[in-house]
């Protein structure tokens, strides 16, 4: 049994703010993908994940069935005969790895499920961000849905607020262009409860509250809208202010020894760097107008160029 791909995702804009209802833009990245298979004979990651789904069987039993149901016989059948979830997508990297096996599995289980061919409303999208937020909460304690429903309809989502998100088309990319989006690999892996948990608990602060809704969600929703609009002079005005932002409120969310590689980017201008998802670890995501200058700057670490502008 060889499933369909479900590819990673690179949330752009809107890491914490969208707890808050700011906007927030995610966009799939289709070089690392997974698919649901079946082996006669198990390696040990496989074995892992095949343990795993066996687990989300039973959390999946307890979802309420007003929101979906599944087909869980034909589930524990197919877990029972050796299915596990085949993935080159990284745990715990920011890119969606969790959401990935959401999609797949309710494409492949649920009953009248919302498929990607049909006139997608937005109650249909709100609809599967419920859905995918009931599912994906047995990996994190809690998410919002979006990984995999980005993952699930593979197009650029657009968060305009917590009930009106929509499907969104991005500027093409410049593929001779300078200026880049690019990963960071962190070299450590990072774990989603715990930073959140950090973020709820720094959201009891009246000034770091002020701080979210007069900096970090205005300068959030104007780089949603620059991104949209091409409008890359302001975009990287708007990336810069973000990367400071973060660079003086969300320290535990950078792991340490990019502290300084961060503010090196906002002093010299070659690349800005923001939170790839909840930070910890795994990636971070990097701006840049000059790509070449940034690998200069940014030598002996690995960069991986996701868009071109």
């Amino acid at each position: 049994m060889k499933g369909p791909l479900f590819y990673s995702k690179i949330l752009l804009f809107g890491e914490y703010g969208i707890i808050k209802d700011s906007k927030g833009l995610s966009i799939p990245y289709n070089f690392y993908k997974g698919a649901l298979k079946s082996d006669k004979v198990l390696s040990e990651t496989a074995k892992r994940s095949n343990e795993n789904l066996r687990r989300f069987i039973t959390y999946l039993e307890s979802v309420d069935t007003s929101l979906v149901t599944f087909d869980i016989e034909s589930f524990k059948k197919h877990v029972d005969t050796g299915m596990y979830f085949d993935s080159s997508i990284p745990q715990g990297y920011g890119v969606g790895s969790s959401g990935a096996l959401v999609a797949a599995i309710y494409d492949k289980y649920a009953h009248d499920k919302i498929t990607v061919l049909e006139n997608l409303t937005r109650d249909k999208l709100l609809k599967l961000k419920t859905i995918f937020s009931a599912m994906e909460s047995f990996f994190h304690g809690k998410s919002s849905g979006l990984d995999p429903l980005n993952s699930y309809l593979s197009i650029p989502i657009l968060i305009n607020s917590k009930d009106n998100i929509e499907a969104t088309g991005i500027p093409a990319q410049q593929s001779e262009g300078k200026g880049a989006v690019f990963l960071l690999d962190s070299g450590s892996v990072g774990e989603t409860a715990p930073m959140v948990s950090i973020f709820m608990e720094k959201m009891k602060q009246e000034g770091f509250r002020n701080m979210i809704k007069n900096q970090f969600i205005k300068h959030t929703d104007a780089c949603v809208d620059d991104f949209l609009k091409g409008d890359i002079k302001s975009l990287f005005h708007n990336t810069k202010k973000l990367s400071k932002i973060v660079l003086n409120h969300f320290k535990p969310m950078i792991p340490e020894q990019f502290h300084k590689l961060w503010k090196t980017g906002i002093e010299t201008n070659d690349y800005y760097l923001k939170l790839c998802g909840s930070g910890g670890g795994g990636y971070i995501l990097g701006f840049t107008q000059d790509i070449e200058k940034a690998r200069r700057t940014l030598s002996g670490h690995k960069l991986e160029v996701v868009y071109n502008f």
